[in-house]
This record gives structure tokens, C-alpha cells and sequence, in this order.
């Protein structure tokens, strides 16, 4: 990565920071976006301002440069703006890893009308604004690569997750259509559908109690191999592979870090 510019969403924690690290241990400039908001219909921490000084921090403290911006992926002019800028500082853009997402847990007559479009704004709409911010600058730079964080819900349903899935399954459509329109570019586009996540949005207050209601459907949570969730590097590692000249001729693709959950 020494020389690439990477954007990362989602920055402010969790995956989003795992990432930028890495990055920057492999010698890329980071472009860091995170909302840094709590959303009322979302149980679990979010980013915040400090968990983005942070990532900061720790990119810093790994030898590598960074900029960093409060930005909501639902609103594109702000992704214009600072991508624009993150540019004009390090030279260009190589690697999008559009990775922001919120998630919300329960039965589906529970899904008002907020928790529906707010989780297809930000984990459908997000990305796609994403991608259409990064695209000309990938462009200009002959080329480089769009990894999109997808789920396991990208494969399968997942009870008490319905708009959480509806936008993960939409995205893999995404992926494969830009996959095609962007070859003739020397621009790959691929997916990470990881298991649960070590996370603050990986733990759920609400799905154990629900599933206490319905034990039937316990089996469709479980991975195969011994482990309850992966942790955030996991998916970072993968991300790593994807992004580098190692995956040059892969695109199109959904790589399952999934602990072997969708084989069951």
C-alpha cells in the first residue's frame, strides 16, 4: 500500500479503524469519514468525535498520514467535498472501502417506517454515494479497487433483520454491476460478507430474547468452525488481500470470512 490513498467510512471505530491502521502500517495515506452521530433507532454505540481523534491517533502513531471528517454517507456533496480534498493532500485515490453501516434487531412488525429508510439510507444509499464520490478520482488515477463491507445477511436471511439484510443482499447487486461497468477502467469491485463481528453493532441486547421465542431459528446464527464472533482484523486481513495487487485479477467477487455460517 506504500504510496496508495485509501477512503474509509465508518472510521470512527470498530472495523472502520481496524482498517485504517493496517493501512497505514502498510504505508498508505487514509482518508477517514465517520459521522460521528447517534441515531435514535440504533441501541448499540455509534462513532463518535473522540472515537475518530482516535483512529487519528493510532494511524498517526503507525507512521501514517491521515485526514479526517465528520460526514454522514447519506449525504453526498459532504463525500464530494472532503474525498476532493483528501485528494488535493496526498495526490490521488487507490482504494475505497466503503464500510459504514448501522443495524437495528427486532420482529418485523416492529419495523416502523424510520428504522426501514434510515438503515436502506445509510447501508444501500451509503454506499452507493460512496462509490459515485470515489469513482472519477479511481478514474483518473488509471484505475485502483472498491471493497464494500456486506454480512452474512448479504447471503442468507437473517430473522429480526429484515431492512439490515434487504440492503446487504441489494448490495451485492451493486458490486457486481459496478464490478462490470468499471473493468474496462482496470477498477475492481468486491465484498467481504463477514459472520458476526466482535463489535459494538456484533452484540445484541435484543436477539437473544427473541430468539428465546423462537429457538428454531438459534441454528441460523450459529458458524461452523468454534467460535461465536470473528474479531475486526479478521475482516481487515481480508480487506488487505482485496485491496492489494495480489487480488489484481479478482472483481465481481463476495468473500465470506464467515467462519463457515452460510455452509451450514
Amino acid at each position: 500500500m506504500t504510496g496508495k490513498t485509501v477512503l474509509i467510512t465508518g472510521a470512527a471505530q470498530s472495523q472502520g479503524r481496524s482498517h485504517a491502521v493496517a493501512m497505514a502500517q502498510a504505508g498508505a495515506c487514509v482518508i477517514a469519514v465517520d459521522s460521528c452521530t447517534q441515531l435514535d433507532i440504533v441501541d448499540y454505540p455509534m462513532g463518535t468525535p473522540e472515537g475518530l481523534a482516535e483512529t487519528v491517533r493510532l494511524v498517526e502513531e503507525a507512521g501514517g498520514r491521515i485526514h479526517s471528517a465528520r460526514v454522514d454517507v447519506r449525504d453526498r456533496k459532504a463525500l464530494e467535498a472532503v474525498i476532493e480534498h483528501g485528494v488535493d493532500l496526498f495526490g490521488g485515490l487507490d482504494v475505497v472501502v466503503a464500510n459504514a453501516s448501522i443495524c437495528t434487531v427486532q420482529p418485523h412488525d416492529e419495523v416502523t417506517d424510520e428504522i426501514w429508510q434510515t438503515t436502506i439510507d445509510v447501508n444501500l444509499t451509503g454506499v452507493w454515494n460512496t462509490c459515485a464520490a470515489a469513482i472519477p478520482h479511481l478514474d483518473l488515477g488509471g484505475g485502483g479497487n472498491i471493497v464494500i463491507t456486506g454480512s452474512t445477511g448479504s447471503t442468507i436471511g437473517l430473522p429480526f433483520y429484515a431492512p439490515y439484510v434487504a440492503a446487504k443482499h441489494a448490495l451485492v447487486g451493486l458490486c457486481r454491476s459496478l464490478a462490470l461497468e468499471l473493468s474496462d477502467r482496470g477498477i475492481r469491485v468486491n465484498m467481504i460478507t463477514p459472520t458476526g463481528v466482535d463489535t459494538p453493532q456484533g452484540h445484541s441486547a435484543v436477539l437473544p430474547k427473541l430468539l428465546e421465542q423462537r429457538p428454531d431459528l438459534g441454528p441460523i446464527f450459529m458458524n461452523s468452525l468454534p467460535v461465536d464472533r470473528i474479531d475486526a482484523v479478521d475482516v481487515t486481513r481480508a480487506l488487505m488481500f482485496l485491496a492489494s495487487d495480489d487480488a489484481r485479477y479478482i472483481t465481481g467477487v463476495t468473500l465470506p470470512v464467515d467462519a463457515g455460517s452460510t455452509i451450514r
